[in-house]
């Protein structure tokens, strides 16, 4: 027998190859990768738009970069405006000190601070006790004259940490730290004797005013509006005690 027969034989058992051998194959080679495209320079149409929306982003930078400079100067002016409205609404225009609403809004921090670290002080109600004389004999000019010199007096004899205040009219009230009963009264007797010594002179009269003072003590237990109560009465009980003085002197010039 001759060789040649019995290969032909063997690649007769073999077979042709499937297409599911084929599709093995075809697996196991990697895919070829398309050829890659030359780029595209661009002509000169593009390069012009491109160039026109380049000089577009530009222009805009600076217009936005000023529009949030003015809106940050408009907000920076407004904030200022309102903590000067703020200011304005807690200060009595005339004496620039603190008003009603001001001084009770400090009166309430001192008390809420007082009763968590145990501190200590006096609230002191002082009434002016001859303005209205003074404003009926010669006018609310000199009414206002007056009150200014006695919120000055009692703004010079308190400490950087007190506060004076005007409640209204002819009201002031002052919050004095750290002080005992005794000194409270000594102080307050000490605000009547500053503003009884004021003179005045009107229409070339010389005019003198005066004022009553009521003390109330603050500590762990103190109400703000108690407190406030509290000095109001003993002020007016005062006052009553005072009744026996003119209720204004003129002395001519």
């Amino acid at each position: 027998m001759k060789k040649p027969k019995r290969a032909s034989a063997a690649k007769a058992k073999k077979g042709p190859k499937t297409s599911a051998g084929r599709s093995k194959a075809a697996l196991k080679r990697p895919a070829k990768r398309p050829a890659k495209r030359p780029a595209r320079r661009p002509t000169g149409s593009s390069r012009r738009a491109a160039s026109a929306d380049d000089g577009a982003k530009a222009a805009i930078k600076p217009a936005i970069k000023a529009a949030i400079r003015d809106l940050r100067s408009k907000l920076k002016a407004a904030l200022r405006r309102v903590a000067e409205l703020e200011a304005a609404a807690d200060t009595d225009f005339l004496l620039e000190i603190p008003n009603r609403r001001g001084f009770e809004r400090e009166l309430a921090r001192a008390v809420a601070y007082m009763k968590r670290y145990r501190a200590s002080g006096a609230l002191i109600v002082l009434d002016v006790d001859r303005l209205k004389p003074i404003n009926d004999s010669f006018g609310h000019a000199a009414g206002d004259e007056v009150l200014k010199a006695i919120a000055t007096t009692l703004t010079r004899q308190i400490r950087a940490s007190d506060v004076v205040g005007r409640l209204g009219g002819d009201e002031f009230a002052l919050l004095l730290w750290n002080l005992s009963e005794t000194d409270a009264k000594a102080k307050a007797a000490a605000f009547e004797q500053a503003i009884d010594e004021l003179s005045f002179v009107f229409r070339g009269q010389h005019v003198s005013a005066g004022a009553s003072a009521g003390v109330a003590l603050l500590g762990v237990q103190s109400d703000a509006s108690r407190a406030l109560e509290e000095a109001d009465a003993a002020m007016y009980v005062r006052k009553a005690h005072r009744r026996h003085e003119p209720r204004i002197r003129l002395v001519s010039s």
